[in-house]
């Protein structure tokens, strides 16, 4: 039987030397490993500790579903993150993250998404008025804007103050340019306690959760209901009929917001980009769009009848995953093909390298949205946009309904232009885009 020394090994001096680049974007370093070393290696990262990557689709879906019971989340997610967001869905393990799930899954029904489609239309149309026709800009922002607006209204309706929104926006994100830091220059670490700049951003996260607790208490006083995510978070009850305690409703919250509107503005921007550099899809939207427009009923409707927009936004999260790594770390040994994996082995599957692999896809580095004409469930052994196996992501429908929304609404009123030659990105904790210049011109 084979041992985890026989594992292809990166070793830390080549890790070492690269160290700069992969500050920057590790991506390159990495898939250049996955050339000379195959499609599982193992990355010495200190004299004692190595991470073992992969882009095997098989493995990662072993790991992720079919074994899934002999694998948690690693350190980064359950206590590196836990720091800035708590433990909620996205951080918890066992038992905690069983009784949360069971808790909140019957919020993100579809009978209950259907309900908060007019707030997330309202919110996206709202962000759209800033869009200035004829200059090129940077349309991030305008996503990320729209992203973050679009959690707020579906969570709060209009209990938070514009102050309150922006103040929470500039602190999720500060906590999650933190982390990073953390995670890529962990010989740092020592200067981040010693000089303040942890703590500095705690007492960020903090304030972060006082304002939180201001909305939820005043909604509480209340008694009003919104119909909103807020309502049914606070509605929800235990098999023991209680509900959520007010810091774990809090832990969940920030979860949403963390993870609720970073994947979903980068998603839209990597989308447009695609749309901006294949107008000839821009076209086959706005025909579908026209199109349901005239038979449907209602936004929900129209929504599921958006086949085209779906194939485009599936494939765009094909080339650019906005979770571009899952990590897990094995309970007990594990075997995987003929590789022997010790107990507490640190795994990171590559979804980028995953969803561009020449030996899953065809044209993988082409922008095909027809491939998707059936939907991504043919491809769900080998296509991870939002994981798989019990863990996938809760918000998976939403996410997928707020963007369809997202994106008929633009296309149907504007044109989009490439002010860019080639997509850049930056790998951050999600895979964000850079440079994403564009140009909007009312269509006619």
């Amino acid at each position: 039987m084979a041992s985890t020394t026989n594992i292809p090994t990166v070793s830390l001096i080549h890790f070492l030397k690269h160290s700069v680049d992969i500050l920057k974007n590790p991506l390159p370093f990495h898939h250049s490993n996955f050339i000379a070393k195959g499609d599982t290696f193992k990355l010495k990262i200190g004299f004692t500790d190595e991470v073992v990557f992969s882009r095997d689709a098989s493995f990662a879906e072993y790991v992720l579903q079919k074994n899934q019971k002999n694998y948690k989340k690693s350190k980064i997610q359950t206590v590196d993150l836990v720091k800035y967001v708590g433990r909620g869905l996205l951080t918890a393990e066992g038992d905690l993250w069983k009784k949360q799930r069971q808790l909140i899954q019957p919020a993100f029904h579809k009978r209950n998404l259907a309900n908060l489609m007019g707030k997330v239309q309202q919110a996206i149309r709202s962000e759209y008025t800033h869009i200035q026709p004829g200059k090129r800009i940077d349309v991030f922002p305008v996503f990320n804007d729209l992203a973050f607006q679009t959690v707020v209204k579906s969570l709060f309706s209009s209990a938070a103050s514009a102050e309150d929104i922006n103040r929470l926006q500039f602190i999720t994100e500060a906590a999650q340019k933190m982390l990073v830091r953390e995670l890529r220059q962990p010989y740092l670490g020592w200067w981040f306690k010693a000089s303040g700049t942890i703590e500095k951003h705690l007492e960020l996260t903090r304030e972060a959760r006082q304002i939180l607790k201001n909305i939820v208490r005043a909604r509480r006083n209340s008694q009003e209901r919104q119909d909103d995510l807020l309502d049914m978070l606070l509605e929800a009850r235990y098999e023991n009929g209680n509900a959520m305690d007010e810091e774990q409703l809090i832990d969940e919250i920030l979860i949403l917001f963390t993870a609720g509107h970073e994947t979903t503005s980068n998603a839209l921007t990597f989308t447009f980009q695609l749309l901006a550099l294949h107008p000839e899809w821009q076209d086959k939207i706005y025909e579908e769009s026209l199109q349901i427009s005239e038979d449907s009923k209602g936004l929900m409707q129209m929504v599921m009848a958006s086949k085209i927009c779906q194939q485009v936004i599936e494939e765009s999260m094909r080339l650019y995953p906005p979770v571009y790594f899952i990590d897990r770390v094995n309970v007990e040994e594990d075997v995987f093909n003929n590789m022997v994996f010790k107990q507490n082995s640190n795994l990171l599957f590559s979804i980028y390298e995953i969803h561009r692999h020449p030996g899953l896809w065809e044209h993988p580095n082409d922008f095909l949205p027809e491939r998707f004409d059936e939907g991504g469930r043919q491809f769900s052994s080998q296509y991870f946009p939002f994981g798989a196996g019990p863990r996938k992501c809760i918000g998976n429908n939403f996410a997928m309904f707020e963007m369809i929304l997202a994106v008929t609404e633009l296309i149907r009123n504007y044109k989009v232009y490439p002010e860019f030659d080639s997509i850049e990105i930056t790998p951050l904790i999600s895979l964000k885009p850079k440079n994403a210049l564009m140009r909007f011109e009312t269509r006619l």
